[in-house]
């Protein structure tokens, strides 16, 4: 493992997000996929931190979106369906074995995420709560249950105050960027990975996913 690497990873384990930004960004362009990588595994360790970063490296680097905009045709359906996913990666991180790119597993997610749109399109008749989206679930969990609001309670303020203003109290994109002084695309993507690493947080009997 490279110098870079072991100062991210070594960063990670000891909590200190602000230092393992710093130094994500500078190893990135040399590093990016080798970084993904440690990432993956050391939040299938249980690394909170390292669930978060993962999280951002995969939306912000655009990597979920390019493989969702690949399957599907329907370009007003590719946020929701990147939500899914990044739910997905979230709550089933702990089954990454490392035997795999983590790109390689992200995009089976991101497909199985594709084909369960497609069928919710599909239907003609309401679905059952269990066979919601990702997103649509995780956001009714939020709204309803004491246990998932607890696992949002943990999350850093820059995802808590968004996903709590959008999934606890109901306020509209709009009003939520204008209370928190943000741009309407930054308070999408912090909601969408905020619900994710609230998925990542909680225990398999609040939450099953694929």
């Amino acid at each position: 493992m490279s110098e870079a690497r072991a100062a991210v990873s070594a960063a990670v384990l000891a909590g200190d997000a602000l230092t393992s930004r710093s130094l994500i960004r500078d190893a990135t362009p040399v590093h990016g996929d080798d970084l993904l990588q440690d990432l993956a595994g050391l939040a299938a360790d249980g690394s909170p931190l390292a669930t978060e970063l993962l999280l951002e490296q995969l939306d912000g680097s655009g990597l979920v979106r390019r493989f969702v905009r690949s399957s599907l045709l329907d370009a007003s359906a590719v946020d929701d369906v990147c939500q899914d996913a990044l739910i997905s990666v979230a709550s089933s991180i702990r089954s990454f074995r490392g035997t795999a790119q983590v790109s390689t597993w992200v995009h089976s997610i991101v497909r199985r995420r594709v084909v369960d749109h497609l069928r919710r399109q599909r239907a003609t008749a309401p679905l059952p709560p269990e066979q919601e989206g990702p997103a649509q679930r995780m956001s009714s969990m939020l709204a309803t249950r004491a246990t998932v609001r607890d696992a949002l309670a943990s999350l850093p303020d820059l995802y808590r105050e968004p996903v709590t203003l959008r999934d606890v109290e109901g306020l509209p994109y709009a009003e939520i960027a204008a209370r928190l002084d943000r741009n309407v695309g930054t308070v999408k993507a912090q909601i969408a990975r905020g619900r994710a690493m609230v998925a990542g947080a909680l225990d398999p009997s609040e939450w099953t996913s694929r």
